[in-house]
């Protein structure tokens, strides 16, 4: 049976080229050659191998008010490479996210190798590969070791001969054996694209979508790519779908599939494109586009979509791809975390600028604190109120001491706050670029199997690394050559959780914000409000106070650094000095742990949302 069907879609292709795979599943077949009618065939495993693999039925998505796309129709078989095109703003880009699951249909369906996925398993990350518009490798990193990361993350339990046999095939068929050792930020446009590719293929996925990869090359390069693309295609029993605003060299592509204003336009082979649309050459087809309304372009092809059959013939021997396809599993959260933080203290190795601002940060910020005291704290000398006849010397007396206690107490309370300050200003500069500058590469590795978890936690243990580090070392500077009376361990835990606090939040910043300059100004923002809410050294209105403390991790730092000092003679000093009520150190250390929890939530609900649009 189905050697007949076989025959029977090769000699009459237009009449089956359009049926879905419902259709032909109740499809009757008529063998004019033989008998009158066979009976029915049903074709369901056969149609979905054989036919197309990918079906979209009547798609649609609205944003907002605004509709995107209207009633899009369209399939593709495997081993196929397909084109699509269209003016600006007609929708390419919403069509090809909806196929790769960033966005959810209005309505319709989408049908990959029969089953919907709306409504069934999703693709599984090794089945689809993504080719965004924007960069998706660091620059700091040689292709080799961009691809060795990648696959880590993307597939568990390789060998190492396997991981190096393969990075090895995908350097070959992406053409990139002249520049493996380099570091990506060298390369050409053209050569950045491939490396594009390359992360994708690793995992050999029967799906690549690709999204305007060749914006931007030169004409040799988008020559070099769209033949890339078109070798992958036919080498293996792959599926792959181009964004373009190229009109060159549509002979290499299997298909186009045109939009204009949300609607389909044309989905065919490239062959008719002239044909179709009454023009001369391909360079005419956006200009022929806007002399009709993109309803009446949607009328016109499904008036003729069955004249312009799309579907290739299902016996043509193809070379067998199953040893070029892989089987992948997803590495765990354990796994990718580690290979995570592994790959951020080699960015941070190989960053020259970020290592001296860190190390200027680092040991400059204490010497600016004890400038102040670089002698040493003043002795706190007692009032002698004995029985005097002069007045005016006991007057003196105690005039002196109020100014020498007001300013020794003003001193120490401002060492406490200028500690606290500097390492909001540390933990700022820790976390307010750390997520928002990777942004784009994070959306592209979660789509590949990427957990935001994973990625969370290795930034924790980056940034925790530094926040230690930081916090001890300015904790214990100032408590030496100040000669700071007081519990040293509880000093520093306390600034400790101000820079954790600090970090923690803008962190959060980053994973919510849009743009690293955001997050980098919202935290500018965050950390220049600490420093007049906490009362350090103006005393709050009471309704006002009660309203911000919980927010000022500088307020519980400062407060229970503070009161470290209860069992000495300074804190009778620092009672007269300042203003504002101090709070209990276990009160301090329970509200900066509070704003620590809070914040990491909050950068953990950030990694999970989908930001795509830049």
């Amino acid at each position: 049976m189905e050697h007949l069907a076989c025959k029977l879609l090769r000699s009459r292709p237009r009449r089956f080229a359009n049926l879905s795979l419902f259709e032909c599943n109740k499809l009757t077949l008529f063998d004019c050659t033989t008998t009158d009618m066979v009976s029915s065939l049903a074709l369901s495993p056969f149609a979905s191998h054989l036919l197309f693999v990918l079906e979209l039925r009547d798609l649609s998505f609205q944003a907002g008010e605004l509709t995107l796309l209207q009633g899009i129709r369209a399939h593709w078989p495997a081993r196929h490479f397909g084109a699509i095109l269209g003016p600006s703003g007609c929708g390419k880009t919403t069509l090809l996210r909806l196929i790769a699951g960033l966005h959810e249909p209005s309505e319709g369906e989408i049908r990959w190798l029969g089953r919907n996925l709306l409504e069934e398993d999703d693709l599984h990350p090794s089945e689809m590969g993504y080719v965004p518009q924007f960069s998706i490798a660091y620059d700091a990193l040689t292709v080799t070791e961009s691809l060795a990361i990648a696959l880590d993350l993307r597939v568990a339990g390789l060998t190492r001969d396997e991981c190096t046999a393969r990075i090895e095939k995908t350097i070959t068929d992406c053409g990139l054996e002249t520049v493996a050792d380099r570091r990506v930020g060298v390369l050409s446009g053209g050569q950045k694209r491939r490396v594009s590719l390359a992360l994708e293929m690793l995992t050999s996925p029967r799906l690549l979508l690709c999204d305007e990869v060749l914006s931007g090359l030169d004409p040799k390069s988008e020559k070099e790519i769209i033949a890339l693309l078109h070798r992958l295609a036919n080498d293996g029993d792959r599926l792959i779908l181009n964004i373009t605003h190229s009109l060159s060299h549509l002979e290499l592509y299997d298909s186009a599939t045109i939009l204009t204003g949300g609607h389909l336009a044309y989905h065919g082979p490239t062959a008719h494109l002239t044909h179709y649309f009454d023009v001369l050459n391909h360079e005419d087809i956006f200009e022929r586009l806007d002399r009709r309304p993109p309803k009446k372009w949607a009328a016109s092809w499904l008036k003729h979509f069955s004249s312009y059959p799309l579907l290739t013939d299902p016996t043509a021997e193809k070379e067998d791809p199953a040893d070029t396809i892989f089987p992948n599993r997803t590495p765990g959260i354990a796994r990718q975390f580690s290979i995570l933080l592994g790959r951020r203290w080699k960015l941070w190795r190989r960053d020259p600028g970020g290592i001296i601002l860190q190390c200027a940060m680092l040991f400059g910020f204490p010497l600016l604190v004890v400038v102040f005291a670089i002698n040493g704290l003043p002795e706190i000398q007692n009032l002698n109120l004995r029985f005097d006849s002069n007045i005016v010397r006991q007057l003196a007396e105690a005039n002196a001491y109020i100014q020498s206690s007001t300013r020794d107490g003003s001193l120490l309370s401002g060492i406490a706050m200028f500690q606290v300050i500097l390492l909001t200003l540390m933990g700022s500069n820790n976390g307010a670029r750390e997520i928002a500058n990777e942004r784009t590469i994070l959306e592209k590795e979660k789509l590949a199997g990427l957990s935001p978890l994973a990625c969370l936690l290795s930034k924790v243990a980056f940034l925790g690394t530094w926040i230690i580090f930081q916090s001890v070392w300015m904790a214990g500077f100032v408590h030496t050559v100040c000669r700071l009376p007081g519990d040293f361990v509880t000093q520093a835990l306390l600034l400790l959780l101000a820079n954790a606090a600090i970090t923690a939040i803008s962190l959060a910043l980053s994973a919510t914000l849009r743009t690293a300059e955001q997050a980098s100004l919202a935290s500018i923002y965050f950390v220049g409000f600490q420093l007049p809410l906490s009362g350090a050294f103006l005393a709050l209105p009471l309704w006002l106070a009660d309203g911000v403390k919980p927010f000022i991790a500088a307020y519980w730092a400062w407060s229970g650094y503070l009161q470290t000092f209860r069992e000495t003679n300074y804190y009778t000093i620092l009672q007269r000095v300042v203003q504002t009520d101090l709070a209990d150190i276990p009160a301090c250390i329970w509200f900066l742990t509070s704003q620590i929890l809070v914040a990491l939530l909050v950068a953990w609900i950030g990694c999970r949302r989908t930001q795509w649009e830049r």
